[in-house]
């Protein structure tokens, strides 16, 4: 998968160094991941919450944080959306953001 954009999740790591491996190791993942449809994603990941036909919700660092991508299974495109703490998380719409 292509994911857009990297600077997201560094920019985050930067002020939660205990997020980094986790981003890290996630941001591989997907990168060599080949996901058609959310089934596929919810294959890799359990724990993904979907949302509508597009969102997909994943917890991060063992549910610390939380990391919300679009994704365009056609292009094989993830757009990050948002990366955050529970309590930003909490702000959002997961379907708008």
């Amino acid at each position: 998968m292509r994911i857009i954009s990297r600077k997201a999740l560094k920019d985050f790591w930067r002020l939660h160094p205990d997020a980094e491996h986790s981003l890290r190791a996630w941001f591989q993942d997907v990168k060599h991941a080949d996901w058609r449809t959310p089934a596929d994603v919810k294959t890799a990941y359990r724990n993904v919450s979907v949302v509508g036909r597009d969102r997909l919700v994943f917890n991060i660092k063992g549910n610390d944080y939380r990391l919300v991508a679009a994704v365009n299974y056609a292009y094989r495109i993830v757009y990050i959306r948002f990366v955050g703490t529970h309590e930003a998380y909490d702000e959002i719409d997961v379907r708008t953001v």
